[in-house]
């Protein structure tokens, strides 16, 4: 019974996500509105990564676990959404964070390459939050 009532609760979500709408923007990441301001999705979804990253400067003591890799995924769909939407001055730091996290959203990246994409990555994020105040 317990089954049933999860196949229940997430069947709806199922179908949406199969719908086939090619009259909408593309959808990189979950919830939200396609409405809401770039600038609170994007330096959210930096925060919410960051309560995972080690302090600035100790990038080499990072511990790359699956739910840190998790987020930066996040923070990568989003990005990719609602990026082309921010200020054109931000439009390298936003570059960067999409390239750096498709590096730092996998595991199978060697660790040597994740700390130095984290380190260029933070630089692009801090920009993207500064520049989004």
């Amino acid at each position: 019974m317990k089954r049933l009532a999860t196949v229940a609760l997430i069947l709806p979500v199922l179908l949406v996500g199969c719908q086939d709408d090619t009259s909408s923007a593309e959808q990189y990441s979950t919830g939200g509105d396609p409405t809401d301001s770039p600038c609170a999705r994007v330096v959210s979804s930096i925060g919410y990564a960051g309560l995972m990253l080690e302090p600035k400067g100790q990038e080499e003591r990072q511990n790359f676990e699956d739910a840190l890799i998790g987020r930066l995924a996040e923070v990568r769909g989003i990005t990719l959404q609602f990026g082309p939407r921010l200020p054109a001055s931000l439009s390298r730091a936003v570059e960067t964070v999409r390239r750096t996290t498709a590096g730092l959203s996998r595991n199978d990246v060697p660790r040597e390459r994740q700390v130095a994409l984290l380190k260029q990555y933070r630089v692009a994020a801090d920009q993207i939050v500064a520049g989004c105040e």
